[in-house]
């Protein structure tokens, strides 16, 4: 019988597996954490965002220059055939109203069960606390709790996972193992450091809304969180690759309001108004408020000057935070060391998902490309025996 071994249970070696079993293959899954899929499981604790209900031009402008394997993997199964999936393991699911779909339990687990339940079914045999450890005589070599294993396969795929969120099982330690053939990792959707005044203590935790964001070419209205560590939330991570490689981050603290008109508006107020009072009958609430003092110190009291300042607040920050909190990773197996899904210099070895050299926004698109890799290396696996 063809045996195949896929290694690291996320959604890209859960989905390989699974088309390789339903083909007819003897699958051993492989994962170095005690249970799978953790970092699902983490992704769906507050609503499992699992793809985006766009057309599928504007699905894959999301991603950017892609490569043309991953190009393809994502047409081969982009929104739609991510929602019947779902469906197809018994998960109803819907569209909120930002287009973002998600199970309707709301939750990773319900899905993963049923996942796993269909695996059971086809036999895939699931080993926990096996950690790959690279390659021995031909065979993949794994640490386990009891010694060395070796896996001898007629075909490998490798889904290994990214950088971040290293207590889920994502710590890119396998970036070791290929030496030569990957990128840097890189934090992506993540926050951004500041060092705030004291001031600012009191407003860690609240979402600033009501502001368009701006960085390079691209202007969001989005919301983002203050923390005591920096700016985090989905409007930062919108723009986060670009502000990563050094753009300036522009904030609209009042985008309904025209410059003329808000210039106009500042100047009919009193001579001896302080700034903060102007602000707060321009209708600022005390986040932004508090935004325009902590990076604008001293507040102009010219109409004209304060003004443009408010339509174009300019976010002072010390760089991304660490790589290990970030929700996903650029970098890691570089695409010109495969053809296709396969590893150029290990015969019948594939990789998918995270660990690949990719990045996408938060919004459904990272799950549907791991899912979407994953199928496909499954498949081109097939094609190739």
């Amino acid at each position: 019988m063809t045996t195949a071994l896929v290694i690291g249970a996320g959604p890209a070696g859960l989905m390989a597996a699974d088309v390789l079993a339903a083909a007819g293959l003897s699958v051993t899954l492989a994962d170095a954490m005690p249970s799978p899929g953790r970092k699902f499981l983490m992704a769906g604790k507050s609503g499992l965002n699992l793809t985006k209900d766009q057309d599928l031009p504007g699905f894959l402008a999301a991603y950017g220059p892609r490569a043309p394997a991953l190009d393809a993997a994502l047409r081969d199964f982009g929104p739609d055939a991510a929602m019947a999936w779902a469906r197809g393991l018994g998960q109803p699911v819907f569209t909120g109203s930002s287009g973002r779909v998600f199970p309707a339990a709301m939750k990773a687990s319900p899905l993963l069960r049923a996942w796993l339940r269909r695996l059971g079914g086809l036999s895939v045999a699931l080993q926990t606390r096996w950690r790959w450890q690279g390659w021995q005589d031909g065979a993949c070599l794994f640490g386990t709790p009891d010694g060395p294993q070796t896996i001898r396969a007629d075909v490998t795929i490798l889904a290994l996972g990214g950088a971040s969120w290293a207590r889920l099982g994502s710590d890119g330690a396998w970036a070791a193992l290929l030496g030569g053939q990957t990128a840097p990792f890189l934090p992506a959707n993540m926050g951004f450091a500041v060092g705030w005044s004291r001031h600012m203590a009191r407003h860690f935790g609240h979402p600033v809304k009501g502001v368009a964001l701006t960085c390079g070419t691209v202007r969001l209205r989005a919301e983002f969180v203050i923390s005591a560590r920096g700016i985090e939330g989905g409007g930062i991570y919108a723009h986060a690759r670009a502000m990563r490689e050094g753009a300036a981050l522009v904030i609209d603290l009042l985008p309904d309001q025209p410059l003329a008109a808000l210039t106009a508006k500042l100047a009919r107020m009193a001579p001896g108004d302080s700034v903060a009072n102007r602000l707060r009958r321009l209708g600022l609430d005390p986040v932004r408020t508090a935004l325009a003092q902590e990076w604008a110190r001293p507040l102009p009291t010219d109409p004209n000057r304060l003004a443009a300042l408010l339509k174009s607040l300019t976010v002072r920050h010390a760089g991304p935070r660490p790589l290990d909190e970030a929700i996903s990773t650029a970098g890691g197996l570089r695409w010109d060391a495969l053809d296709g899904y396969r590893l150029t210099h290990h015969p019948a070895t594939y990789a998918a998902g995270e660990m690949l050299d990719w990045e996408a926004p938060t919004g459904g698109y990272l799950i549907t490309a791991c899912l979407a890799t994953g199928r496909a290396a499954a498949r081109q696996a097939l094609a190739e025996l």
